[in-house]
């Protein structure tokens, strides 16, 4: 992340020496004793010290002057604890100290509780499923196979293995039989999501489905996994020896942090052999049988 720009000090002025913090004190305000107002901060800049103490300055022989506890740069909340000589300093050089190691003790809790709070994560609530290699071999969708007979000799499969997602997915396509060319599709997908809770997008994607896509009909599935919508479209249209259009259906599973999907297609044209496919009410119960199977397997 960048640093954001530092204003320009004008041109016409000296610099300025940054603001001294007030420093903490034993006395009420206003302190006769506090030290006089200066950068603490500041080093010196001579190598070596003159052979005498100037007049007027600590160190004068026959002046007493108590030892200035803010002479030296506070050291860093993790650095050794200040402890003011016993030579001078008094409540004031206590009021630093008791500072300082409140600052360190503030500190380590602070440490403490980002290490023991944020670094807590609860485990993924994946409820036994597992997501297989081969996803055509482990969903069922046997309830097609009345209506489509000839099974797909080489179904499309692959899968995924992530410490933040495990998924598995399958493409089939359905004949009817005498079929020369594939009649419908399938699809199948399970994700087993890992480090986050997909419930929430699940909800908003799934639910909302017809406020994204126009004309499509949701409605709400009970008694498979925590929640689960139907999402379904029937464009078709028939004219004497011909027919066109479409009709989709998927049934979407949220059990846990599991998702599964499983999805059904045909579109029609004129050139098509099949001229009846079958209607949407069949299809839907055909998918929650085959979908309640195919998640049962999945556990086992």
């Amino acid at each position: 992340m960048s640093t954001p720009p530092q204003p320009q000090q004008p041109a016409d002025q000296p610099p300025q020496q940054p603001a001294v913090p007030p420093q903490p004190t034993a006395y009420p305000y206003p302190n006769p004793q506090s030290p006089p107002p200066g950068n603490f901060y500041a080093q010196p800049t001579q190598v070596s010290l003159p052979a005498q103490p100037l007049p007027g300055q600590p160190g004068q022989p026959g002046q007493a002057h108590p030892a200035n506890p803010y002479a030296q740069p506070q050291p860093m909340p993790y650095g050794p604890v200040p402890v003011p000589s016993s030579g001078g300093g008094g409540a004031a050089g206590r009021a630093v100290l008791w500072a300082v190691v409140g600052a360190v003790l503030a500190s380590g809790a602070w440490a403490a509780g980002v290490f023991l709070i944020g670094g807590k994560s609860d485990g993924a609530d994946l409820r036994g499923y597992t997501a297989p290699s081969n996803m055509c071999s482990d969903a069922d969708y046997s309830s097609f196979k009345d209506e489509y007979a000839a099974s797909d000799s080489s179904p499309t499969h692959n899968s995924l293995k992530d410490k933040a997602l495990d998924e598995s997915y399958c493409s089939a396509s359905l004949k009817k039989t005498g079929s020369t060319y594939s009649d419908a599709y399938l699809t199948m997908q399970v994700d087993l999501h890992r480090k986050s809770d997909p419930g929430p997008e699940f909800t908003a994607t799934w639910k909302n489905y017809g406020d994204s896509h126009t004309g499509y009909d949701v409605k709400p599935v009970r008694g498979i996994g925590d929640e689960a919508y139907l999402v379904s479209l029937d464009t078709t249209s028939s004219s004497t020896g011909s027919s066109s259009g479409s009709r989709y259906a998927t049934l979407a599973v949220r059990d846990g942090w599991v998702t599964y999907t499983m999805s059904y297609s045909a579109y029609l044209t004129s050139y098509d052999q099949d001229k009846n496919p079958p209607g949407l009410s069949d299809v839907s119960d055909w998918l929650k049988t085959d979908t309640k199977s195919t998640l049962e397997g999945l556990r086992g």
